[in-house]
């Protein structure tokens, strides 16, 4: 088997990357642990330390109200001896780092963002090169800084990179179980199921030639997703003592939402502000809200299932509970992937800008708030909801370039055309 060395040089500069930084700057892992933009309450590595802390000292990490993480992050980290804890786990995160660019990369190798089973783009032989894809996302900044904070959703990104580069290369069984364990560790992956069934269903039509039934092909990608997490439910439940009260903290504070900790989401301050009485509706809206576009996307945008996943995504990293900057970065891993849309797009300076903006103001609101003393919450919100608008204008671009495709695609007439709302 050939050796890339293209790919050898791009993995491990950006492992070296990685490695500099955690040995030459040992405070910044932990400085950027607490930043609220990169650590949530539901995947902060600080939290996990004494989830792991009161799991070795046989005291159940779920009694104290902080750790919300998975069971089974706690018999893996406490492999880690003491003495080598911070080392091994730099390496571990620089791993996972690697894992989820190279199943970027499989994912752009297979041409399916240009290229579906039943949509085939005019622009399809303007794309960027594989490597170029896995290299923009190995040295965005965003992906970086969550690697060096260690969060627990890299592991979460990890897991739906490599279902969505098994479900293009047929492997379906695969697609299922690294999906289960991504909605194992983060919950909000399960809606990203419907169209990873549609993925999958169109993979195995193209390779074969043939038409199964899609309701079949449902049911048996179902089953597959839901005995694997069935399976991983059990393992927790083994590891837990055999006591289910993990589901509470682990999934109960995703839909209840009971810790109301900063970030760079929109619901804390929104229930922060909330009457009591009205909680649990606003709750069900919210949620609602969030599972309406499975739906909607799945069925308009039904011969790019891949695209819908990637905007799913996107949406996820705005509306979510408890989101941060490795969910922006898993959703700009995609992007490369369009690159022969971009051309189409009609705001993307200023979708940039506001990104940046927010980028660089977000710490310095949130400094005047908490330390300095000169600020409300009121300034970190608006930097938040700058934050969400920005990532909003770029997947509503995004939509909207690709619908322009596919119209130019079955009218090649009004190619180059503005289109008119009537």
């Amino acid at each position: 088997m050939a050796i890339d060395r293209r790919k050898v040089l791009l993995f491990s500069s950006a492992a070296a990357l990685r490695f500099l930084l955690f040995s030459a700057f040992p405070l910044l892992p932990d400085l950027l642990t607490g930043r609220a933009e990169i650590s949530t309450p539901v995947t902060s590595f600080k939290r996990l330390q004494e989830g792991l802390f009161l799991y070795t000292h046989n005291v159940s990490p779920y009694d104290g109200g902080v750790f919300y993480q998975a069971p089974l992050f706690l018999p893996l980290f406490a492999l880690i001896p003491s003495s080598i804890f911070s080392i091994v786990t730099a390496l571990l995160y620089i791993f996972a780092d690697l894992v989820c660019a190279e199943s970027v990369i499989r994912i752009a190798d297979s041409g399916v963002a240009r290229s579906s089973h039943l949509f085939s783009s005019p622009r399809k032989d303007k794309h960027w090169d594989s490597l170029a894809v896995g290299a923009a996302f190995l040295f965005n900044p965003f992906t970086i800084a969550t690697c060096l904070a260690r969060p627990t959703s890299i592991f979460s990104n990890c897991a739906i990179l490599y279902a969505i580069a098994s479900a293009v290369q047929q492997k379906n069984s695969r697609a299922m179980l690294a999906m289960a364990l991504a909605a194992y560790l983060s919950l909000y992956p399960a809606l990203l199921l419907p169209p990873l069934i549609l993925l999958c269903h169109d993979q195995i039509s193209r390779k074969d030639g043939s038409k199964p039934s899609l309701p079949s092909s449902s049911i048996k990608f179902s089953l597959s997703f839901f005995g694997s997490l069935a399976w991983l439910m059990l393992m927790s439940y083994m590891v837990t003592g055999q006591s289910w009260e993990f589901l509470q903290s682990t999934y109960g504070v995703h839909l209840l939402l009971p810790d109301l900790t900063p970030n760079v989401g929109l619901w804390w301050y929104f229930f922060i502000e909330m009457f009591d009485s009205f909680r649990e509706f606003f709750l069900g809206v919210f949620w609602l809200h969030l599972m309406g576009y499975v739906g909607g996307l799945s069925f308009r945008l039904r011969t790019q299932p891949l695209f819908v996943l990637t905007t799913l995504i996107g949406l996820f990293a705005i509306f979510q509970p408890y989101p941060s900057i490795a969910d922006a970065s898993l959703y700009f891993a995609f992007l490369p992937l369009y690159s022969h849309i971009f051309p189409l797009m009609r705001y993307t300076f200023f979708a940039m800008a506001t990104i940046l903006y927010a980028t660089l103001l977000g710490p310095a609101f949130y400094y005047l708030w908490i330390y300095a003393g000169s600020g409300n919450a009121n300034f970190f919100y608006a930097i938040t909801l700058v934050w969400s608008l920005g990532l909003s204008i770029v997947v509503g671009e995004c939509l909207f370039a690709v619908l322009r495709d596919e119209w130019e695609f079955e009218r090649p007439e009004m190619k180059g055309k503005d289109v008119r709302r009537i």
